[in-house]
Formats: structure tokens, C-alpha cells, sequence
């Protein structure tokens, strides 16, 4: 579903997939829940951005100062 498994694994798991009736039915109701699940978009808020560069221009200052 997600391709973490070795291409040994996967290739294990498409064959157990094919002869277990069982394992498939568990294997489809997965997929199904994973295709409705919303997609999430995460971004950091404007004040972690303003926060991080402007940590890093004083970091900068500091370093040409010397």
C-alpha cells in the first residue's frame, strides 16, 4: 500500500494476495479506508517562518562581525 516493504516482501505479499481469499478481502477493505482518508497539508504558522529567519540573519551577522 504505502511501498515500504523489500521487492522480496512485496513480491511475497502479491503472491499470498493471489491464493488467500481472506488476506485479500482484509487487503481491499484497507485500501478503500486509505483511499478516503483526507489528504492533510501541513505548512508552519508565519510567526515559526519570521521566528527561524531571523534567527538565522543574526546568526549570519555575528559570523561576518568577526
Amino acid at each position: 500500500m504505502y511501498g515500504e516493504t523489500s521487492i522480496e516482501k512485496t513480491v511475497a505479499i502479491k503472491a499470498a494476495l493471489q491464493t488467500d481469499w481472506s488476506l485479500r478481502e482484509q487487503y481491499n477493505l484497507l485500501v478503500a479506508a486509505q483511499q478516503n482518508l483526507e489528504k492533510v497539508t501541513l505548512a508552519p504558522r508565519k510567526q515559526a517562518i519570521d521566528f527561524i529567519m531571523n534567527y538565522a540573519s543574526k546568526q549570519v551577522k555575528e559570523c561576518t562581525e568577526q
